[in-house]
């Protein structure tokens, strides 16, 4: 029948065969709209960063934000590495997903840092992540520290460095260590940190002696 139909019309016949099916890109799933897929992964993504950020923000002893506009890779790669030898970490997050972390958590007076290109530099230790970030501050222009928060403590600029020149979790211990057996105005002395602490510096002595 076609052979028929080309021959009467000289060779040409355009013949329909009804609309294509739409080409399935890297990020469709067969069988579903590619623009309703695509923001179905998108907001899967942005709720699992969220839930990262929030475990952050939730577990760090301290976190120090800071702008890092015209720092190189280089350089980023030299913060995280510090911030790991320490103990820390380094973060670089969307404002507006950091934000709504923050909410409900202890440090959440820091969303007023949030603006511009902005890193999180934070640790577990209530001081290390200062230290790491006061340093690199010293040698980075480039990278200028806001504020942070340690724990519910907002800190502004000035709160970071005093909290830098702290003594460390594990130099606390070891300082109180060194004194066990002397009077305690010499280990009250060689604490020299806030009185949240102290409890927890004890208790991990207490367990290192049980073990």
């Amino acid at each position: 029948m076609l052979k028929a139909l080309r021959r009467a019309l000289g060779g040409f016949v355009t013949v329909d065969y009804g609309p294509k099916p739409p080409e399935r890109s890297g990020n469709t799933e067969p069988g579903r709209d590619p623009h309703i897929w695509s923001e179905t992964v998108d907001r899967a993504q942005k709720e699992q960063l969220v839930d990262e950020l929030g475990q952050i923000f939730e577990s760090s002893g301290v976190v120090v934000v800071a702008h890092y506009a015209g720092l190189t890779v280089a350089d980023m790669q030299d913060l995280r590495a510090r911030a790991s030898e320490a103990g820390g970490a380094v973060r670089v997050a969307k404002n507006r997903l950091a934000k709504i972390a923050l909410e409900g958590k202890p440090c959440e007076s820091i969303g007023d840092y949030l603006s511009g290109m902005t890193v999180l530099t934070y640790s577990e230790d209530p001081v290390a992540a200062a230290k790491v970030a006061e340093d690199f501050a010293k040698e980075n222009k480039k990278f200028e520290i806001l504020g942070g928060a340690m724990g519910e403590n907002a800190l502004d600029r000035a709160g970071v460095t005093a909290v830098s020149k702290m003594p460390s979790r594990d130099e606390l211990i070891a300082s109180i260590v060194g004194c066990i057996g002397a009077p305690a105005s010499n280990i009250a002395g060689a604490i020299g940190a806030p009185a949240s602490n102290i409890a927890s510096i004890l208790s991990t002595i207490e367990d290192k002696a049980a073990a």
